[in-house]
């Protein structure tokens, strides 16, 4: 049996039985508590109107209304736009989160204190990520996507250039844990995104490309970073991170849309949309409220969400597997510098294998997760369940545990760096399948809240990630100085070619271990 499908409360408006029945369809028409999901129009009673892709045979789920404002009506061009904005905000929290991993030896001599203290800056910064995207779907459920969107994208563009230009530790810490919250409305609503404007059909391939944005990030910030600051000051690539910020702020401003539409009201019941200013900054949703939950009804969805036993287990299960991608992420520069002498520009370039995994998976992905749904489909009468989305998963487990087996054994045994970039990359590949996966189960299961599952998801994955990075980081440094110290006994100190002296490292790894 598949969990129930929950219906949100009815808007608190009056409608006749006529206009009752003008209501457009919900995706609950051709769902069925045994079967699924029922996309095969072959399979309804054939005096339902039903409205079809394309091909003819796969149901639009959920029926679009007739009005060009509906957003499944819009085109595909403009829906794709909306989409790139969306993924490239989501970008910027991790990417913004982990380039301060790279910069930390320069930003402890600058401060006078150790890098593990310049480190809680990262770690709030990461878990704010989590807590601003949920916070983000609470307030979006009552004043609309879009205005919060432009808003916490506002202050995100604010803080990261406080970060930037800031003077002492201090100065720098605040907007540092202020940017994660802020930054992360996208990451924490990309589900809400996708399911307002795509069909249930197109689900999978649109969530792949929002999670490649997730994954990607991590990656890229540090490897930028690494090249960066041997040649620049540290602040740089802050201020690299906050043009980008504020270029995305500009393209929500210029090409942002509302995406909220309730097709349970008749088309001379729904809100006018005069002013793309007045939905921007929530003008033309404050004064449509009623027709959407109440403040407390939208505060307390999320909270419902979360208490569901499916979702909870799934979601402890992705935290458990993302938490070591966070883990490595901030931990593996200290071990590729005490066990292979690797410098900042040999560590960026070492960021290339999680990149070209992410990639690779993305690209698979794109045809692998319609490929499972179709079988499944095929084999079931034209019905599809979301426990289907999970079968990626069967292809996803041999290459997580094989990826961190084979990580782990490279870095205790000093293998070549080469076996320790494969095993990071087959790691990665992994958890962007079962990303993907989670994330298509979860909107399925639930569509109605599709904006809360996405964002305890993105909870999940940040709270897991600050957990191991916050805790791991002091046993690998000592794990990191002995393995210098062992280093010192066979080669000698030496002067890496990037300029960054041993006896500094040694020193700072010294200063980090309790």
């Amino acid at each position: 049996m598949v969990p129930s499908i929950h219906v949100e409360k009815e808007p608190q408006t009056t409608t006749s039985s006529g206009e009752a029945a003008d209501q457009a369809l919900d995706p609950e028409l051709q769902y069925d508590d045994s079967d699924g999901y029922i996309l095969d129009v072959t399979q309804i009673r054939p005096d339902l109107s039903t409205k079809t892709a394309r091909d003819g045979h796969t149901v639009l789920i959920p029926q679009p209304s007739n009005a060009s404002d509906d957003p499944l009506n819009w085109s595909q061009t403009k829906k794709h736009i909306v989409l790139a904005i969306v993924c490239a905000c989501t970008f910027l929290p991790d990417y913004g989160s982990v380039t301060g991993a790279i910069t930390l030896i320069s930003q402890a001599a600058e401060y006078g204190i150790t890098p593990d203290e310049v480190n809680h800056s990262q770690s709030g910064n990461q878990f704010m990520v989590g807590a601003g995207g949920v916070v983000a779907v609470m307030l979006s459920a009552y004043f609309g996507r879009l205005p919060v969107l432009f808003w916490f994208m506002v202050v995100a563009t604010a803080t990261a250039a406080g970060q930037a230009g800031s003077r002492g530790f201090n100065g720098f810490f605040v907007p540092r844990v202020l940017n994660g919250f802020f930054a992360g409305a996208a990451q924490g609503s990309g589900l809400m995104f996708i399911k307002d404007m795509f069909f249930l059909h197109e689900h999978a391939r649109k969530i792949n490309i929002w999670q490649a944005s997730v994954i990607l990030s991590p990656y890229l910030g540090p490897l930028l970073a690494s090249f960066m600051i041997t040649q620049l000051s540290w602040r740089w690539p802050f201020w690299i991170y906050t043009i980008e910020t504020g270029v995305c702020l500009l393209a929500v401003i210029l090409l942002g849309d509302e995406t909220y539409y309730d097709r349970r009201l008749r088309e001379g019941k729904q809100p006018p949309r005069r002013s793309h200013l007045l939905r921007l900054i929530g003008v033309e949703q404050w004064r449509s409220r009623r027709l959407r939950n109440g403040f407390g009804e939208a505060m307390m969805r999320a909270l419902r969400t979360i208490s569901r036993p499916v979702v909870l287990l799934a979601n402890f299960y992705y935290m458990f597997t993302f938490a070591w991608v966070v883990g490595i992420n901030a931990t593996l520069a200290l071990f590729l510098t005490s066990s292979y002498g690797f410098g900042p520009k040999q560590i960026g370039f070492f960021f290339f294998a999680p990149i070209i995994a992410t990639i690779l998976a993305e690209a698979i992905g794109h045809y692998l997760h319609d490929t499972f749904a179709r079988l499944y489909i095929h084999r079931h009468r034209g019905r599809l369940e979301p426990e289907a989305r999970l079968s990626i998963i069967y292809v996803a487990l041999p290459f997580l545990l094989t990826g961190l087996v084979v990580l782990g054994f490279a870095l205790e045994h000093r293998w070549h760096y080469m076996i320790t970039a494969v095993g990071w990359g087959m790691y990665v590949f992994g958890t962007m399948f079962v990303s993907v996966g989670i994330s298509a189960y979860q909107l399925d299961a639930y569509p109605r809240e599709s904006g809360e599952v996405g964002a305890w998801i993105n909870f999940s994955r940040t709270a897991g990630g600050f957990i191991v990075a916050y805790l791991q980081v002091s046993g690998a440094n000592r794990d990191c100085l002995a393995g210098i110290r062992e280093k010192d006994e066979d080669v000698g100190e030496k002067r890496s070619e990037d300029g960054i002296e041993h006896e500094q490292l040694v020193a700072v790894l010294q200063a980090e271990v309790p």
